[in-house]
């Protein structure tokens, strides 16, 4: 342990989190240190952001030559080579013909929102505007992207929300198909895997059904993969398995390597129906987080580094399904990649909070989920001592 610091004061912070325990100072790919000296294990990523890890060198390297070059923000009145460079490597590794950038996921999801819309409306379908979202899915704290959220408690204070939200349970596919029969519907918003909602993966078969679905009834089909996609399930793509592809897919958490951005991808045909002034973001894009994006973008996306993330993946499913076989805590473990919930009797906070204790940090997923979110360049001695860790507190 090393000397004991200060705790900073922040009663100037709004106080809508809890954070926990030490301050953490510096950070070396999996670990985290505190002020105090004091190591922990990061199974947490940033909430999924760091995919690299802490204090990637690509990534450190790609910020300083954007800040010695001098530009760091124009705004979109002008063009940088950045946003142009990374919106080419999603364009040439995705479905999409476009990328729209802006700072977050949740405004990703009120971009995708509003895109749905406007295409509706070029075709003529003026009153085509409502949304088939998901029972479980979560996509932001927005006013759009909270009401396609199901969570009550975090929509009862911010009500009225956006009108229009239906909520269909996955694998519900007749329940999906009534809702579209009705002509009313723009475009069905889904996440490949549940991950705030219990990490619930959901079936290919599903996906595909929506697909179909969706091009019977002309709605768009949208995919959320701001926390499963860009390396974390060992594809690229979170939605690569099913063999289908979205009409537009949100992204951000790992995207920029740490700094905050987001990019709604989309086709040609959504595209085509957004005209100059339809939509806009002052920060998006800009030289600076683009910079950090595309290398962080060309290091997930190599085919020899997803390889490793799903070779380690397969450790990780074999130590989970030890821990659930030896644990009795231990109901179920369920996820894909470099993304777990292992859902315990009990409080997961409870769980979280005592992993903190002992050097290991983690977070929710609901009230009885553990979620597992290591950097993809963890270890497999990290891996086993991780889930050596939580076998501990459980």
């Amino acid at each position: 342990m090393g000397m004991t610091a200060a705790t900073p004061d922040t009663s100037a912070l709004l106080g809508v989190y809890r954070p926990a325990g030490p301050v953490f100072v510096a950070g070396e790919r999996a670990w985290l240190v505190s002020e105090e000296g004091d190591r922990f294990l990061d199974f947490t990523s940033g909430i999924a952001v760091n995919a690299l890890g802490h204090g990637d060198p690509d990534v450190a390297a790609a910020i300083r030559a954007a800040l010695d070059a001098g530009v760091v923000h124009t705004s979109n009145l002008f063009r940088t080579r950045p946003a142009a460079e990374l919106a080419e490597w999603l364009v040439e590794h995705s479905f999409a013909d476009r990328v729209f950038f802006c700072n977050s996921g949740a405004e990703a999801t009120e971009g995708a929102l509003k895109f749905a819309r406007r295409w509706a409306r070029s075709l003529g379908h003026d009153g085509r505007t409502d949304v088939i979202a998901f029972r479980g899915g979560f996509h932001g704290r927005t006013m759009g992207a909270l009401a396609a959220t199901d969570r009550p408690a975090y929509q009862a204070p911010f009500a009225p929300l956006m009108p229009g939200v239906h909520f269909a349970g996955v694998d519900d596919v007749d329940g999906v198909a009534k809702l579209l029969a009705g002509g009313t519907v723009a475009a069905v918003l889904i996440e490949p895997i549940q991950a705030e909602g219990g990490v619930l993966p959901v079936k290919p078969g599903f996906l595909q059904a929506l697909r179909a679905l969706c091009d019977a009834a002309g709605a768009l089909l949208v995919f959320d993969e701001v926390q499963v996609g860009l390396g974390r399930t060992g594809h690229l793509w979170a939605h690569e398995p099913a063999g289908v592809a979205p009409d537009l897919m949100t992204l951000a958490k790992p995207l920029a390597g740490g700094l905050p951005m987001g990019a709604v991808l989309m086709t040609e045909r959504v595209a085509a129906a957004m005209q100059p002034g339809d939509h806009g973001t002052t920060f998006g894009g800009g030289p600076l987080v683009a910079s950090a994006a595309l290398a962080a973008c060309r290091k997930i996306g190599d085919p020899s580094f997803l390889a490793e993330v799903r070779r380690k993946s397969h450790e990780l499913a074999n130590h989970l399904g030890a821990l659930a076989l030896s644990n009795p805590r231990v109901r179920d473990v369920r996820g894909a990649g470099m993304i777990w919930g292992v859902e315990v009797e009990g409080s997961a906070a409870g769980v979280v909070a005592r992993a903190l204790e002992a050097g290991l940090l983690l977070c929710t997923a609901g009230p009885d989920v553990v979620r597992i979110l290591p950097p993809l360049v963890v270890s497999d001695d990290e891996l086993r001592r991780g889930i050596d860790l939580l076998d501990e507190v459980l």
